[in-house]
Order: structure tokens, then sequence, then C-alpha cells
């Protein structure tokens, strides 16, 4: 493998390389499962002599979920890039997002992969079929948000944030869904959970659910990242505004390559806040890993979990001003659709920002937090008396020892007698 990718070694590379979450369409009428079931009508009287004989009804039979298997850890020959590019650790002496909650509000997380096994505290499933992860998108960003650190087992992969909580909140079990109400349901649960941070790899339709779900997260202060969705190139410059991204408070996140280019496919129609790594992505899937990966659904995962460090370094701060925090820290924009720039976890976490400061307020970006000095230490005057006087009893010796060795050998040569002073013609009067 070169420049972090995973060599495709199964179909399934392929198709999780380029998954995303297209659009959804117009709200179709009531579905079944929105309608209270009617109670079997028996085809005949019982007879009164016999007993009557229960009538029961199976349950649906549950899905097939035919997880999608990665590929092994030793698959990953390098750091991936965006872990490079990024350099979050820096940030982790200050915090890895201990105490802070996110949900992944996606298709589901398999929480048997070694690097998030323990890590969700509650799931979630809109669709009522399974909180299974079916298709594996859902993982991969949880994985970038929360993955564990397991270098010490020649793991390269690692989370932003690997001491999260997370959430899991399922809301579709394909690419796309018709049912619009399954994306506001999975926000709003999240939000009743207490989410610090939710993140949506999604892009959808403006719909009145969708807003009341977003706003209701925001009155609750849960700061919620969005990708700013995607676009084929032959739809480049037809693109639309992607939900819930483009709503005010939302941070919106586009995707970069390796250059810190923004990417092709990324819309530049939606309102951009800040940019992150997009493109030939690694993460976490079945209990394995996947590389190729590309699109906004990937960035804003990275700038969920530098949301979480920050709302775990200040947890005072609300949603908007931790948003605004994120931006002015941001490494400055690169071109249409970038927004502020590349988010800078360790200025997001570290910089000296008045908590009341928004974008455009700050002349310049910090370029370094506060320093930790540490206070002189208490003198101890007894101490210090005491090395004064060890130190001037040394100096008193050594001059006598001096002393000693210029005058003694002249007493000796005089036979210590005592000597005669010569008075020159030069010093008569």
């Amino acid at each position: 493998m070169r420049g972090g990718r995973l060599a495709a070694g199964t179909g399934c590379l392929a198709l999780t390389s380029v998954l995303v979450f297209a659009p959804a369409a117009a709200a179709p009428a009531a579905t079944p499962e929105d309608r209270p079931m009617a109670a079997p009508t028996p085809s005949r009287t019982p007879d009164r002599d016999k007993p009557e004989r229960r009538r029961t009804q199976a349950p649906p039979p549950k899905p097939e979920c035919n997880k999608p298997a990665g590929q092994p850890a030793s698959a990953i020959t390098v750091e991936p890039w965006a872990q490079r590019r990024l350099d979050f650790e820096q940030a982790w002496p200050i915090t890895r997002g201990k105490g802070v909650t996110v949900a992944v509000v996606d298709s589901g997380i398999d929480t048997g992969h070694p690097q998030l096994r323990g890590r969700v505290a509650a799931s979630f499933d809109a669709t009522r079929t399974t909180a299974d992860d079916c298709i594996g998108h859902g993982t991969q960003v949880a994985g970038i948000i929360a993955a564990s650190d397991m270098r010490d087992r020649d793991v390269p992969f690692v989370g932003v944030a690997p001491q999260v909580t997370l959430l899991n909140a399922k809301w579709s079990s394909g690419q796309s869904t018709n049912d619009n109400t399954l994306l506001p349901r999975a926000i709003a649960w999240a939000a009743d959970q207490g989410a610090d941070v939710i993140n949506v790899s999604a892009d959808a339709p403006d719909t009145p659910a969708l807003r009341a779900a977003v706003r209701k997260a925001q009155q609750k202060d849960a700061l919620i990242v969005a990708s700013a969705g995607n676009v084929a190139q032959d739809q480049r410059g037809k693109e639309s505004a992607s939900y819930p991204a483009s709503y005010r408070g939302v941070l919106s996140v586009a995707a970069v390559d390796e250059a810190g280019t923004i990417a092709n496919f990324s819309n530049l129609k939606t309102r951009v806040d800040v940019s992150a790594p997009g493109q030939n992505v690694i993460s976490t899937l079945g209990d394995g890993y996947v590389g190729g990966l590309q699109g906004t659904s990937f960035g804003a995962p990275y700038a969920a979990g530098v949301a979480a460090l920050v709302r775990a370094r200040h947890p005072k701060l609300t949603y908007q001003q931790v948003i605004n925090r994120i931006l002015i820290t941001a490494e400055g924009g690169n071109g249409q659709g970038s927004g502020h720039g590349m988010i800078s976890p360790l200025q997001a976490v570290s910089a000296l920002i008045d908590p009341d400061a928004e974008p455009g307020q700050v002349e310049e970006r910090p370029m370094s937090g506060a320093v930790p000095i540490a206070k002189p230490e208490p003198v101890d005057h007894r101490s210090r008396t005491v090395g004064l006087a060890i130190a001037g009893g040394a100096l008193a010796a050594a001059g006598l020892v001096a002393f000693g060795g210029a005058v003694i050998p002249l007493g000796r040569r005089r036979g210590w007698k005592p000597g005669r002073t010569v008075v020159t013609a030069d010093d008569r009067d």
C-alpha cells in the first residue's frame, strides 16, 4: 500500500470507497409501520363446546444484515495521511474527549469492531429493522471520530477523540431512503439522549421535520456537524444546497484531498464553514479497515472529533461558541467551497480566544495557545544561610592556603628572621 491506501482486495472495498448518502426524495404517505396494526379477524365463530384456540401472530423475520468485511490492520502500511495532516495527537496531552458524548446519525455502528467495542452507550433504530450497520457507512464515520488508540498493537489508524462516548442513531439501511421522517427522528433522539456533538454525514432536502429536529438539538446545546454534500462530475455547476449543512448554526464541512485542495466532488452551493480530509481516507469497517474512502461524509467526522475535543477542554462554551472557536482557528480558506479553511485541532483546543469572539473579529489566527509556566519554588531561607556560610568558609580557607603557600617558603629561606627594607637612591629625599 502506498500513500495510506488499503489495497482493494475485495468487492466490498470498491463499494464502500464511494459510499455516500444520496438526497432523499419527497415524503411519501404514511408507511405501514406508522399505522396501528389491525387485529386479525377469525374466519368463523369458535365452537363454545371446544376450548378457544388462541391465535398468535408470528414475529416479523429479522432482516438479513450481511455486514461488509474489512481488510486486516496489516494492510495499512503507513500512517494515514489525514492523521499526519491534522496531527490531532498534539491536542491529546490536553484532552482526548473524555466526558463528551458524540452521536453518529447514520446507518448504524458495528459495535464489534475492536476499536469501537464498549464505546456505544445507547442505540436507536428509526428504520425499525436492526441497529446493526449493514452497509458500513456509520462504522466508518464512527471510526474517524472515536476509534481507540491501538498503535501498541500495530494498528496505525486512530480516531480524533478516542475517549468520547458514542450514541448509535440509525436512520438508514441503504445509500438512500424515500422516508424523510427517519433522519429527523434520529437527530431528535440523539438530542434527547444528551449528545454534545451530533454528526450527520448525509444530504437531505429541507423539510419542516428536519428543521424542527435541528432546532430542538440546538435548544439542548447540541453541536450539529454535517457534510456539505457530494456532486457528480456531470452535475458540477448544477448542484443545490444540502441539508442540514445549510441550516444556520450547523457546522458545515467540505472535503479536501491530500494536497489540501477542495475535492472536485464537494458541493459548492452548500454554505461551507470549514474543510477537512475527505478523499483517499482510511477508516474502520466490519472488524477490519477500508481505504480509498471519498466524500464529504468523511470530512464531517474529522470536524466532529475536533468539536468533541473542544467541548471536553472548554465545557462551559455553548455550541455556537465552540463553532466560532473552530472557525477562528481554521488555517485559512483555500478557494471557493473551503470556508474558513482546514480545521486545526491543536489550535481549536488550546488557542487563547475570547469566548465571545466571532469569526472576523480576530485579525489574525492565534498561532499559539496558553503555555503553562511553573511558579517559582518558595525560598528556603535556612538552607540559603547555611549555604552562604559554607561558601564563605571555603573562600576563607582557600585564601589562607594561598597566603601560606607564598609566605612559608620565604620564612624558611631567612631562617624565620625579620626581613630588612633596602632604600634605593631613587627613594631618598
